[in-house]
């Protein structure tokens, strides 16, 4: 199994096409950013300005220092006299908190904006390249995982690409404008703060790779309980059939407590980065403290410059606090950009050609050539298949259980392609036709009857999203399927529930028919139309086939071989190769393979 087929494999993610998306949503969002950043340095310069008041009442009015030069333009702008100045300073203490609120409250609004709109453009891509991913990729991955990281992965780079960017600059921007104020103030007290981040910085990089490698495995074991969880779900039935409901109970609660302790782990490890702050914040104020209290002893420095000293010094450990709980989280939602960066980067094994032409109005005419065709790493299914299907004709493709029947099928549609020889319709290799108008003119019924929690409508236009009301009943008239519609509750507008449930077995298989035929396919596929349904349904459903074949191309799978006695061509597939081929009426007086099935079948029928 490889990295394309297993995105866990991947070992060294590249984000190339992860960045490519974020970084082009970001750029169509600019003018929104440099809002953003406006209101950054709105906020950066009121943090600024905040002990600024304080000082000048300390200095200048209460202990009646001489103002500096620098501040005469300040006071012909203020009232005359020490209780009116007072005043005038504690207004604008409230104004400074004012700004500061209405600069936080935009800057927040303008980053959650920006955040969600990441969320959807991912969600979106990610979504879209798993569609296209091919079947090899799907039948190997862990649903509940791809789950989770459409929804949870991309809902935790909201913030870091929206909030967290933002907020980190700001903090960076107010730690380096607050040093650079104390240095102008007193330089010799500013080294000594200064001297303390680099032990700081040292603390916290060993903390927050640990919290990342921690992340990364509390991301890996939410994705496998997630899986679990989806697992289960979709055999509930078969759980209860054997009763399994305590032992399915067991293996969830190991796989939820591996989560929970390392959910915990990792918590301890954000909190303990956040000590250390605390930490280290006590100390450096304390020394700030001690030194600036000799600094104004000796007269160097007033008790404002201290107290501005002091505010600034709790001013600077509180972002760098705050930025090590961001760097935390920041580290979690890395670890989530690797994972969504892992599917990002796997590339469809099935591709249009560069040169690729449009499928239309195809006259139906498959040819099998040489074909081979195994999955990544297996021995083949197919060896060396040749046959042809002419055009208009019925087909039908029998075989025991895993002859490769549904794989050919598969290349037919180009859910694969062949791993040597050629697939051709109408002469062209099926490689060449451009994939979706190519399954445009084809229609699949499936053995599994897959249906959608939507309307009948909705299910059967799904051949065909722009299918008329009249086109839609005249497929469900013409499978037998309007009659039993009409008596639901709300017809064609009854919803279904998840998977066609409401409805039985014998009438999702007539509605996935119908959903078939809506779009008027040049050929029709039809794999194990009859299996798991009642007599009547079958009876039913048989007629419905065949009123469905005239003039199309039609390839029958079948286990059930006296369903497909009248075909024109019956195809005997067996070990990946085709070993009988001719009319039913041939390959009985052949007395090979074809009747050994065919006594089988009759032996089960029986």
């Amino acid at each position: 199994m490889n990295a394309a087929a297993n995105p866990r494999a991947l070992r060294r993610p590249s984000r190339a096409r992860f960045n490519q998306i974020v970084f082009g949503h970001l750029k169509k969002v600019r003018w929104q950013i440099a809002a953003g950043l406006a209101c950054i340095a709105g906020t950066t310069a009121m943090a600024l300005l905040a002990p600024w008041p304080l000082k000048l009442i300390f200095d200048h009015i209460l202990l009646d220092k001489p103002w500096p030069a620098a501040f005469q333009p300040l006071l012909a702008a203020l009232p005359a006299g020490e209780v009116p100045m007072l005043a005038a300073f504690a207004v604008s203490l409230v104004g400074i908190a004012l700004f500061t609120g209405l600069f936080a409250y935009y800057q927040q609004f303008i980053t959650s904006r920006i955040g969600f709109q990441i969320v959807h453009t991912l969600r979106g891509e990610l979504f879209e390249h798993l569609q296209r991913l091919s079947l090899s990729f799907h039948n190997r991955a862990r649903t509940g995982e791809l789950m989770s990281k459409i929804t949870s992965d991309t809902n935790l780079l909201k913030d870091v690409y929206g909030e967290y960017l933002l907020t980190f600059g700001t903090h960076i921007l107010t730690v380096t404008g607050m040093m650079v104020v104390l240095f102008a103030i007193e330089w010799r007290l500013g080294l000594v703060v200064a001297a303390s981040f680099p032990v700081l910085f040292v603390l916290l990089f060993h903390v927050l790779r640990r919290v990342k490698r921690s992340a990364r495995r509390q991301r890996s074991n939410e994705g496998a309980l997630a899986s679990r969880v989806g697992e289960i779900l979709g055999a509930v039935s078969l759980v209860q059939a054997f009763g399994r409901e305590r032992y399915e109970r067991a293996r969830f609660d190991e796989e939820s407590a591996q989560s929970m302790e390392e959910s915990i782990r990792t918590a301890r490890m954000e909190a303990a980065a956040t000590r250390l702050v605390e930490v280290v914040t006590a100390v450096g104020t304390a020394i700030v403290a001690v030194f600036g209290g000799l600094q104004v002893i000796a007269g160097r420095m007033t008790p404002g410059d201290l107290l501005v000293f002091v505010s600034y010094v709790t001013g600077m450990y509180k972002p760098v606090k705050n930025m090590s709980r961001l760097s935390a989280r920041m580290s979690k939602a890395s670890v989530s950009a690797d994972r969504i960066g892992e599917i990002l980067e796997v590339e469809p094994e099935v591709r249009d050609a560069p040169d690729a032409i449009p499928a239309r109005g195809l006259r139906g005419e498959i040819r099998f050539e040489h074909v081979t065709f195994g999955y990544e790493g297996d021995a083949p299914i197919l060896r060396d298949v040749s046959f042809t299907i002419p055009a208009g004709k019925r087909v039908a493709l029998v075989g025991a259980s895993g002859a490769g029947k549904s794989t050919i099928a598969n290349l037919i549609v180009r859910l694969y392609d062949a791993s040597a020889g050629r697939v051709t319709i109408d002469g062209v290799d099926v490689r060449k036709y451009q994939r979706e108008s190519l399954r445009r003119e084809i229609g699949m019924v499936l053995q599994d009857t897959l249906l959608f929690g939507t309307t009948v409508r909705e299910n059967i236009a799904y051949g065909k999203p722009d299918a008329t009301d009249a086109e839609i009943e005249a497929a469900a008239r013409q499978v037998h399927a309007h009659d039993f519609i009409m008596s639901l509750p709300e017809g064609y507008d009854e919803v279904l529930g998840e998977g066609g449930g409401t409805v039985s077995g014998g009438q999702r298989q007539r509605i996935c028919l119908a959903r078939a035929l809506v779009k008027q396919p040049s050929i029709l596929i039809m794999d194990e139309p009859t299996s798991a349904v009642d007599a009547d349904s079958e009876a039913l459903i048989r007629d419905a086939v065949h009123s469905a074949q005239a003039g199309k191309t039609t390839l029958v799978i079948a286990h059930q071989l006296y369903s497909v006695r009248d075909a024109d061509w019956i195809l005997v597939l067996r070990d990946g190769r085709i070993v009988e081929q001719g009319t039913h009426e041939t390959l009985a007086a052949r007395g090979g393979y074809y009747c050994e099935l065919f006594r089988v079948d009759a032996g089960m029928a029986a």
